[in-house]
């Protein structure tokens, strides 16, 4: 069994708590007063089936992040031992198309993390419309598998992405433990 860590990261109110929330399948109430997340929440969960064994769970920790810039100092005591990264943002707002950017550069660059441990998804909140379309975004951030999430029309295609993206994620950890048996044998 495999316990992994994700960080879920972005700009202020693009939907973190909610999509969170979600995909962990947490009883927290979704809608009402905005409360922006202090420093971290950190949600455990398993999720079976993730590597394609029938039996086999993984545990997963989702580290739900504040993203208030005054959190900086604690970034690296989160990124700690963080198996991948979930970019989310509000294509909505403008400033946060810039802002991915910044937390591209922290959360992933910096953590030489591959492709396949990343997560971009554009949230759209409730009634904001149903577009499909990608927002222009660098070609660094391009690169990674982007997903538009709108909880209200297709909440499980959200949860089949994260889930698909987990898989990615075990698949690269049970390659790197093989590799390292291998090496103890030899």
């Amino acid at each position: 069994m495999f316990k992994i860590k994700v960080l879920v990261v972005g700009p202020s109110e693009s939907g973190k708590t909610v999509l969170s929330n979600f995909i962990s399948d947490a009883t927290e109430t979704i809608g009402g007063e905005y409360n922006p997340t202090q420093g971290v929440r950190i949600l455990e969960f398993e999720c079976p089936n993730v590597n394609g064994s029938k039996g086999s769970t993984c545990e997963v920790e989702l580290w739900d992040c504040g993203g208030d810039p005054k959190f900086e100092g604690c970034w690296p005591a989160i990124m700690k031992d963080a198996h991948g990264v979930i970019i989310v943002f509000n294509a909505d707002i403008p400033s946060h198309i810039k802002e991915i950017e910044m937390w591209y550069s922290n959360f992933i660059q910096q953590q030489r993390l591959q492709e396949n441990q990343c997560l971009l998804i554009a949230h759209k909140k409730p009634g904001s419309g149903n577009e499909k379309e990608h927002p222009k975004l660098s070609p660094a951030l391009a690169k990674l598998t982007h997903v538009n999430s709108n909880l209200e029309d297709d909440p499980e295609d959200v949860r089949m992405e994260f889930i698909k993206y987990l898989r990615g994620i075990v698949g690269s950890l049970s390659e790197s433990r093989d590799r390292e048996e291998m090496s103890l044998i030899a």
